[in-house]
This record gives C-alpha cells, sequence and structure tokens, in this order.
C-alpha cells in the first residue's frame, strides 16, 4: 500500500512515489519506473535541467552499477536537487527506490567535503610552525639566563617568574597569525574590485607558486555560445553541398532536418523551452515548435503527455503534423551520443543519433558513410569549428518502447550528415596566454572537444606557437591476442592521411629533427591517456612533461591528468566553466571557475567576468600575497627579537622596559606598521620566475639572521658605550636638568637605586638607550622588508604606508631631542645631554643610508646586504657554481628528456609485453559518488 510519511523515517530500500513537479528530494534515490527532468545545479552547478531514465530492467546479479548502458548517475536522483517535471510509464506512475539518506547522500557528501576540505599541503605553513618552534627554543634559553641573573641577584620568586615568563611572550610574537593574514584579506579585497571572488582565502598565497595552468576550451578559451554554421547533408553519392544557415533559408524537410527538430533532451517548463545550448540552438535552426500532447493523441499513435514537435504554421512542404519524441537514451560524455525513439504522426517509428562524428560514424552501414567523410571532417575541425554527426534508422511499430534496448537501436543506422558549429576565440584568450607564457607559466589545454579541433584552437590562442611541432600520442587497448601499443606521429597541416582512431589527424610521416626541448608539444586523446595510465604508466611523466593538448576528456579523466601533474609537483590551477570540470577545479591547488551556477562548491575561485584575464591577476595577487606574508614574518620575526635582545640585556642589570614603553613599540609602532606595510598591490608585469615558496630558505634565513646580527651590535654598542659616559650615573636623574654647569660637576649620590616610575620599572640610562635604539630600528627594519619590485608596487606608492613611518619617525625623534619632563616620567625615561642623543640619531641614521642602499643597490656586492640575499640573479649563480639542481619531479624528468637523443619517438609503435599497473582513473568526486559498496 501506499502511506505518506515525513522524510526523516526513509530507510535505504523503501520504494517512493513521486507525484507532481517542483519536488525536493530528500534523499539519493534509483529511478526504477517514468522519467524525470532535475536541476542538480545546487550539486554540480550546472543550470541546465537533467534527464533521469529509469534503470534498465535484466535478470542479472551483477550490481546494478554495472548493468546500467550508461553512466550510471543517470539513474539516481540525487538529494538536494529538484525533480522539476516527472513522467509515469506504462502504470503512470514514476517510481523509485531508496539508496541512502541522511549524510550518506551526495548532499551529504558535499556539505562533509566543504566542512572538512581536503588540506592543503602547502610548505610555507609548515615551515611556520617550524620558525615558531626555532622561536620558542630561542625564548627557552632566554628563560634559563632570566633565572640565573635573577636568581643570583637574590630576586624574589614571584619576580624571576614573572620575568622568566615575558620573555616567551616577546620572543614569540602572538601577533603573528593576524599579522600574516592581513596581507591575504588586502588581497582578497583587490580581487573583489576585479570581480573575482574567494572562499578559501589561504588558496591567495598558492596562486602565487603556479607554474601550470590548464583550461577547459569551450566557453573558457572560446565564446560561450555556439553558432550554428551550417549542415552538410549527404547521400549515397557522398556529401552534397553545405547549407548556411546564415543565409536564413530553412533546411528542405528530410530526415536530416526531422532529426535536428527531435534528437535533443529538451523539455517546455511553463511554456519556455529549456536544455542545453547546443540541442537549443539546433531546435531553433529548425523554426519548428515544441508542445505536449493531449489525451486524445493516442488516436494518432502518440501517448498522451508526450514531447512533440511541430512545423511552424508558416512552414511548407512539410508531410508530417509532428513528431513525438517517444524515449531518450540521453547523451554521456563516456559514450560520445545521445539516440532518441520518436513517432512520427500517422508515419513511421524512427530512432536518431546524435553525436561525436568518429562515434555515429562507428554505428551506421559502412555503405552509408560517404568515403570523403576523413577529409570533409577534417576540413572543418582544422578551422576551429565544431561538427557533430547525425544518423537514424526505422523501427517496428509492433514493438512497445521499452522493449528496444539501447544495443538494438544503435545498430546499422544509415549516415546523413554533419553540423557545423562556429566556436570563435575569446578576444581576451590570446593576450592572455602570451603573457603567461612570457612569464614561463606552462598552459594546457583540457576539453572534451575533437583532438583536431583542439590542436587548431591551440594554435590560434597561441599555446602553441607557429615553430613548435604537435606530436600525436595514440594509444591502443588490448585487443584479442595483441598486447597495448602506443604510436607517435608528427601533425602536419597540408598532408592527409586516416587515423584508426577518434582523431583524424593530418600525419607528417618524414621528420629529420627530433626537436629541442620546448620546441615540441605533445597532443592525446582521454581515450589513450587511460590505456598509457594503466599499460605504459612509466612513459606517463615524460608524456605529461610536454603534454599540451588533451581533448575528448571525460571528467573523470580530467580529475586524474590534474592529479598526475601534482605528482610531478607541478602547483596546478585549473580554470573551466562547466559541470563537467567540478572535478579537475576541486583537485587542483587552485580552482578558477567563470561561472557562478557551480562556483560556491566546485572551486575556490570565481570570476564574474567570463574570461580568462582573471588568472594573470589572480597569479599577480597570489605573487604579491606571499610576498606580503614574508615580509610580515620577517619583520615580526626580528621584531620580536629586537625586543628579546634589548630585554635581555636590561635583564643583565635586573632592569626592564616599563609598561607603556612595551605598548608604544607594540602599538604606536608594529600594530600600524603590520596594518599598513601590506597595501602593496601587486605589480602589474609577471616575471619570468616565482617568489620563495618556503620560508626556511637561505635568502630568508640569510636576511633575518643578518639583520638580527646588525641590530644585536647596535644594542651592545650603545648599552656599554652609555656606561662609559662622563655623566653616567646610578642616581636617577636626569643628565639634562643641570644645562649651565658642567657635565662633571654634576651631584653624585652615594645612594643606592630605587625603583621609581609609573610601572615600578627601572628608569635608567640603559632602559632610555635600549628603548630609544629598538623603537627606531623597528622602523627601520620596517623600511628594509617592505620589497616593491618585481612582485609588488614599489614602497612609495604605498602612500599610507610611508605617511605612517614618517610620523613615526619623527614622533621617535621628537621624544628623543624633546627636553619634557612630564613625556618623559609618563614614558619612564631619563634625559641624556644633547650630545648623546646627537650620537644615538647619527649611529641609527647611519644605519639606515646603509639599510637604503642595500635595497637600491643590488650590484654592489660589498656594501649591500638585503638586496644581495632578494637578487635572484645572484642565487641562480650561486646554485649554477655549486652544482645545484631544483628536486622537482618535474624539472628531474626536464633534464632527463633533455639529455635524451632519442626523445621524442616519431614513427615508432611499441608494445606494452604485460600490463602495467598504472594509476588509471583514480579520482572519486564525493558530490557524485555515495559511499554504498558494490555488492
Amino acid at each position: 500500500g501506499i502511506q505518506e510519511l515525513e522524510s526523516r523515517f526513509l530507510v535505504p530500500g523503501d520504494l517512493l512515489i513521486l507525484t507532481g513537479n517542483k519536488v525536493q528530494m530528500p534523499c539519493d534515490a534509483i529511478l526504477i519506473d517514468g522519467s524525470c527532468v532535475v536541476d542538480e545545479g545546487m550539486l554540480t552547478g550546472e543550470s541546465i535541467p537533467v534527464t533521469k531514465t529509469p534503470l534498465p530492467k535484466m535478470e542479472s546479479s551483477m550490481p546494478w552499477k554495472t548493468q546500467s548502458e550508461a553512466d550510471y548517475k543517470r539513474h539516481v536522483l540525487f538529494c538536494g536537487t529538484e525533480v522539476i517535471q516527472a513522467k509515469g510509464a506504462c502504470s503512470g506512475t514514476v517510481r523509485a527506490v531508496v539508496l541512502q539518506t541522511g549524510f550518506n547522500t551526495a548532499k551529504g557528501d558535499l556539505v562533509r567535503s566543504i566542512l572538512y576540505p581536503k588540506p592543503m599541503n602547502f610548505k610555507l605553513y609548515r615551515d611556520a610552525i617550524r620558525f615558531l618552534l626555532c622561536l620558542v627554543g630561542t625564548a627557552t634559553i632566554g628563560m634559563i639566563y632570566t633565572l640565573c641573573v635573577y636568581v643570583l641577584n637574590g630576586e624574589p620568586p614571584e619576580e624571576v617568574v614573572k620575568k622568566a615568563l615575558d620573555v616567551i611572550t616577546i620572543a614569540v610574537p602572538p601577533a603573528l597569525p593576524a599579522a600574516l593574514t592581513t596581507g591575504i584579506i588586502y588581497a582578497q579585497k583587490r580581487l573583489k574590485k576585479r570581480g573575482i571572488f574567494c572562499i578559501s582565502p589561504q588558496r591567495i598565497n598558492v596562486c602565487g607558486q603556479l607554474n601550470l595552468v590548464c583550461f577547459d576550451k569551450t566557453g573558457t578559451l572560446t565564446r560561450d555560445g555556439l553558432d550554428l554554421w551550417g549542415a552538410v547533408p549527404c547521400d549515397r553519392s557522398g556529401f552534397q553541398e553545405v547549407h548556411s544557415f546564415v543565409s536564413g533559408r530553412s533546411l528542405p524537410w528530410g530526415p536530416l532536418c526531422a532529426a535536428m527538430a527531435s534528437c535533443h533532451s529538451l523539455i517546455l517548463l511553463d511554456g519556455t523551452i529549456q536544455g542545453d545550448p547546443l540541442d537549443l540552438k539546433m531546435f531553433e535552426a529548425t523554426t519548428w515548435e515544441m508542445a505536449v500532447s493531449g489525451d486524445d493523441f493516442h488516436i494518432k499513435g502518440v501517448p498522451a503527455h508526450a514531447m512533440v514537435v511541430k512545423p511552424c504554421k508558416t512552414a511548407s512542404q512539410v508531410p508530417v503534423e509532428g513528431i513525438a519524441i517517444l524515449h531518450l537514451f540521453p547523451f554521456s560524455s563516456a559514450l560520445q551520443r545521445m539516440t532518441v525513439i520518436v513517432q512520427e504522426m500517422g508515419g513511421d517509428r524512427l530512432a536518431f543519433m546524435k553525436g561525436a562524428p568518429e562515434r555515429v560514424a562507428s554505428f551506421c552501414q559502412p555503405e552509408t558513410v560517404p568515403t570523403s567523410f576523413v577529409s570533409e571532417l577534417q576540413i572543418y575541425t582544422t578551422q576551429g569549428f565544431r561538427v557533430i554527426a547525425l544518423a537514424y534508422k526505422k523501427l517496428e511499430t509492433d514493438h512497445h518502447t521499452t522493449a528496444f534496448t539501447r544495443d538494438k537501436v544503435e545498430a546499422d543506422l544509415i549516415f546523413l550528415g554533419l553540423l557545423i558549429l562556429e566556436n570563435r576565440l575569446k578576444e581576451e584568450t590570446k593576450p592572455v596566454l602570451e603573457e603567461l607564457i612570457s612569464a614561463r607559466i606552462r598552459t594546457v589545454m583540457i576539453t572534451g572537444d575533437n583532438l583536431q579541433t583542439a590542436i587548431t584552437v591551440a594554435r590560434k590562442s597561441g599555446m602553441v606557437s607557429e615553430s613548435q611541432q604537435v606530436i600525436l600520442i595514440e594509444a591502443n587497448e588490448i585487443t584479442g591476442s595483441s598486447s597495448a601499443s602506443i604510436s607517435w606521429k608528427l601533425v602536419e597541416e597540408k598532408s592527409i592521411a586516416h587515423s584508426n582512431q577518434d582523431n583524424y589527424i593530418n600525419i607528417k610521416e618524414e621528420v629529420s629533427d627530433h626537436g629541442r626541448e620546448g620546441s615540441y608539444h605533445f597532443a592525446l586523446s582521454g581515450k589513450s591517456f587511460q590505456v598509457i595510465s594503466q599499460h605504459f604508466s612509466s612513459l606517463l611523466p615524460k608524456i605529461l612533461i610536454n603534454g599540451t593538448i588533451f581533448a575528448r576528456m571525460s571528467p573523470g579523466q580530467k580529475s586524474s591528468l590534474v592529479e598526475e601533474f601534482q605528482k610531478l609537483d607541478y602547483f596546478v590551477g585549473m580554470c573551466g566553466d562547466g559541470a563537467n570540470d567540478c572535478g579537475a577545479l576541486k583537485m587542483a591547488h587552485v580552482g578558477i571557475s567563470l561561472s557562478e551556477q557551480e562556483a560556491s562548491v566546485a572551486s575556490p575561485f570565481t570570476s564574474k567576468t567570463p574570461n580568462i584575464e582573471c588568472v594573470p591577476h589572480l597569479i599577480k595577487e597570489g605573487r604579491a600575497a606571499l610576498v606580503t606574508s614574508f615580509c610580515m614574518f620577517k619583520y615580526m620575526a626580528l621584531y620580536s627579537m629586537i625586543q628579546y635582545v634589548g630585554v635581555l640585556l636590561l635583564y643583565w642589570e635586573t632592569n626592564s622596559l616599563s609598561n607603556y614603553q612595551f605598548l608604544f613599540q607594540d602599538l604606536a609602532i608594529t600594530t600600524l606598521i603590520g596594518v599598513t606595510m601590506n597595501l602593496n598591490g601587486a605589480y602589474p608585469k609577471l616575471v619570468p620566475f616565482r617568489p620563495a615558496g618556503r620560508l626556511i630558505s637561505p635568502p630568508l634565513l640569510l636576511s633575518v639572521i643578518l639583520n638580527l646580527l646588525l641590530s644585536l651590535a647596535m644594542h651592545i654598542a650603545g648599552f656599554i658605550l652609555v656606561q662609559r659616559q662622563p655623566w653616567y650615573s646610578m642616581e636617577m636623574h636626569s643628565a639634562c636638568t643641570v644645562q649651565n654647569e658642567s657635565i662633571s660637576k654634576l651631584t653624585i649620590s652615594p645612594t643606592a637605586p630605587e625603583k621609581i616610575g609609573s610601572n615600578g620599572a627601572f628608569t635608567s640610562f640603559e632602559n632610555t638607550t635600549i628603548w630609544f635604539l629598538g623603537t627606531i630600528n623597528c622602523i627601520i627594519v620596517a623600511l628594509i622588508f617592505s620589497k616593491g619590485k618585481p612582485f609588488r608596487q614599489p614602497i612609495y606608492k604605498n602612500y599610507i604606508f610611508v605617511l605612517v613611518l614618517v610620523i613615526q619617525l619623527g614622533v621617535c625623534l621628537f621624544i628623543l631631542f624633546a627636553d619634557i619632563p612630564e613625556l618623559y616620567r609618563r614614558l619612564d625615561l631619563l634625559c641624556t645631554p644633547l650630545l648623546w642623543r646627537v650620537y644615538i640619531t647619527i649611529m641609527l641614521s647611519s644605519n639606515f643610508i646603509v639599510s637604503l642602499v642595500v635595497e637600491v643597490s643590488a650590484l654592489r656586492l660589498l656594501i649591500t646586504v638585503e638586496a644581495i640575499i632578494e637578487n635572484q640573479a645572484l642565487w641562480t649563480t650561486f646554485k649554477r657554481g655549486f652544482g645545484y639542481q631544483s628536486k622537482s619531479q618535474y624539472r628531474i624528468w626536464q633534464r632527463a628528456l633533455a639529455d635524451d637523443p632519442s626523445w621524442p619517438p616519431l614513427n615508432q609503435t611499441s608494445s606494452s609485453d604485460m600490463p602495467e599497473c598504472g594509476s588509471g582513473v583514480s579520482y572519486s568526486n564525493p558530490v557524485f559518488e555515495s559511499n554504498e559498496e558494490k555488492l
């Protein structure tokens, strides 16, 4: 019986009856009877409705997933999706079996992937932890030193513990995470102004390390819309004259016109035709109309409530009143085709097929396929057109449509002709690719389209230059007694040859030059990629090093390809705009969606501007954010070390900085610097090298160590020299109070020092000197570490930061030279003689001048510190001199292949003696796959 239940009571195995439209699925269910049109935008981001068909009824004990003739997801209604239309079959009801509920559903997997995303394996964050552990170790040494000094001086235990614990908060800056985050926040705001939105801000730093970007073709490199350029009908004598739709003439009636009108998955929803844009363009070209059959249509041989297409009222010479779509075998990217069973009103029952030309031709009677099929297809694919083929056959009318299996319908078809669709490059594509290539960022195309079309687009876009060769790699699976094989052929633009696979490419047989590194590119199909992964896995890294064009790639293969690139230590960016790219967008280090629909769940970045201009902007901002993170890390570490050194020197005298002195350095100096230091925007030009990706690297560590040594020397010099001054006294009075007497006549009281000041700290000449040296040194270090070019805007363009530094330096000099007793008392300072203050200023100024020269003069090696450390060319020279070579997997393979005179192999075919355990297609998209085991 039928019982109404709340969805929370559903359990796997329950039988559901779907009634009405606009139904939200509360669970994952397998459709077993009837058909549904579903909006899966919540899961995939695809705004196009998807047609779900019932699971084929087979007498077999095999798992239900393997029984499906096409992709098993075509039979699954996923939780969270909306059934916008449900149609019953013979029984008049739409039935489904509950598969999963709760967090075991597709929606539950999606929520889980958002709450617990794949951890980002970025060395910057691992190094940050190690660096902090080093600071903790340094703080531990300071604690031991503090305990020894204070215990030996007989200080009370509570004072010893307090001072020892203070060392930890000084040596390990608690504001470091916040300081590192500000650079990312500012970069995210700049990206937002450019229409680029981010849901994973930590990925912005990863953008700065990208050295390989994969692009989808249709809608990404080429324009979104497909325009129907023409149709090429054929008959027994071969291809006929091209029918151009641009002329405005309607296509003459015939099987080709009927196929265009009915072979699609369009639906009529609220009086509006919705569906795939390609199907919509094809149907609109026929000028036919779509309607739903009424209850009395069974008189004309058409079932009630079926989708019916009719010629428009102005059409003439159309002998049929309409065509009813009885059954649909939906399109699958794995099958590369779709088929419909239709009924002419008062006429024949027909089957129409539409799909990739090479796949459609393989299902047709050989005598119906024109002998010039390969050359005709070559003409259009080399021009960058998208080509699909159509075929049909007549079916017996005494069988019910459910009795026809897909295998029976898709056999012995009659080839009808080709549809030519125009897909032009976007205006922004070529200049962006040129910019990326000039910056030595590798570009790769991953598409589901024809291989020849992909090669043509790659050449037109500049991804493959005119002087570079394209080598076609074809891999064949094991067939019968023959083993898997792989062949290498050079693509040539002029001659014509025939390929036995789905790649109709011109091949040049004679090649005298194998080409040097970078002068050739590999092109292969998804089928070849899968065969190579399974049987030639040892060759896969070699192929990927120069693989540029990957065509006929299924969604799973796209994800697997991205994963293989990551295994070669590439930082991979993926840019796409369709639901088929969701897996690859999730798998890449940086996923960039040009479509707002799937972005919220599939990729961390979304561009409102639907072109690839966002890619260089994102890389520039990523590099700027990464350099900013390093600058802030160095500054915060050195700032804490400056305070650490100063406090330990004062601890030697059982002295310390007062609370107001700490607050001034922490808030008035460091906080303002931390907020404004990161305001530098990205440099407008991409340079041909990346910023360092690790904190624990020689340039960065050397920079911190040398500046720390310089600060340490300056503090020790000030600490010792102030004690040797003739006016130095242990008595707590200002050396500026007696201005008319000589310094030698100052009264020195024999009394013991006593604690004075607002915070109980020892107000002393050492305290005053160390505080001034540390405060102004923090300002100088901020200027030194504020790197501009080549990854960020020059420092002088960060007006707020420069103004802050000027004000801070002015305030410090004012405090240094002002003779205001109340101000000095508030800050627990002692006024020193004018000559000593001038000496401190000269010492600091000389350090400032040297540091400034360091930043500007990268060529004067003897007098520069920071610029030498950060000089990319210098470190490259050092590496070459010491024989250092990159340990990245792709660099190792590049060096190996450059030294191999037999690479790349051309005009060769090799076989695998035994199947290798390759990686295969290892990626599983949690959005679609449930946790069900195959029983």
